[in-house]
């Protein structure tokens, strides 16, 4: 019996360090927020899962303005902005980092014969004060427009650049960059907007005052259409240490070609 309950005893004991030293090697960051940040996100997110094993990452497609509540709530780490924070987010006690620009491109089917507008043209458009292709030297049809919806970052960039801010007359109000990019797609008649670095074959990125968005135009800032990409986190509250480590990773000189790769411009 003695020998039996060493045993049992010994096995109970194995089991308890090994489960302490698995806590010791996992780890948690979760993330909230942009859409349009995805692909940035993603390839950051799966190149520090892989140097650091047992870590787990988890992004949470929201819109900006949910990551910024969600950070503000304390339901994940780090959220996630295709806009500047405003002032009183930022007294509402948040802090941001810019992690890199994107280009917010203006996209339209690609049988649509226009290839490019000023930025005149595209407030004017999405105010109503232009509403056929043809006023644009396209062919005789409606304008169909096609934006996200109130809360999204990308919109928020799109309107202040332009100076539509709740002045646009939409069609329809969607909830993510890549339902915004299957809309257009889906309408010879459509102009939608989107982040450059989402941007597909489906569609067809318009130049803006003969200025055509890429990564150089703006990172050179000749591509006017553009905003930062951040990471929101709360003001004098410490992250967990494997929070900390990717966002200090992200935002390292290590992490730079990869946010080139994922198409848009490193703030470093």
């Amino acid at each position: 019996m003695k020998k039996i309950l060493t045993l049992i005893f010994g096995s109970l004991l194995a089991l308890v360090m090994l489960g302490g030293c698995s806590t010791q090697q996992t780890g948690k960051v979760s993330t909230d927020g942009s859409t349009s940040m995805e692909e940035v996100i993603g390839v950051l997110g799966e190149a520090f899962t892989a140097q650091n094993k047992g870590v787990t990452f988890t992004y949470n497609p929201t819109g900006s303005g949910s990551g910024i509540t969600a950070v503000k709530e304390g339901r994940c780490d780090i959220g996630l902005s295709s806009r500047s924070l405003k002032k009183e987010e930022k007294e509402a006690g948040l802090t941001e980092t810019v992690l890199a620009y994107d280009g917010i491109a203006v996209i339209v089917h690609p049988d649509n014969p226009v290839k490019d507008l000023t930025l005149k043209q595209i407030a004017a458009v999405y105010t109503g004060k232009i509403v056929n292709w043809k006023e644009l030297q396209g062919k005789d049809a409606p304008i169909v427009l096609i934006g996200r919806e109130a809360g999204s970052g990308t919109r928020d960039g799109f309107e202040s650049i332009t100076g539509t801010s709740n002045a646009c007359k939409y069609r329809q109000e969607l909830t993510s960059t890549g339902d915004v990019i299957a809309a257009v797609a889906a309408n010879p008649d459509a102009i939608g907007y989107a982040s450059l670095a989402s941007v597909k074959k489906t569609v067809k990125a318009l130049s803006v005052g003969g200025i055509v968005p890429s990564e150089a135009s703006v990172k050179d800032g000749s591509y006017v259409v553009q905003r930062p990409f951040v990471l929101v986190t709360k003001s004098g509250s410490k992250l967990s240490p494997t929070a900390q480590k990717f966002f200090d990773y992200a935002t390292s000189q290590a992490a730079v070609k990869l946010i080139a790769g994922a198409g848009v411009v490193a703030a470093k």
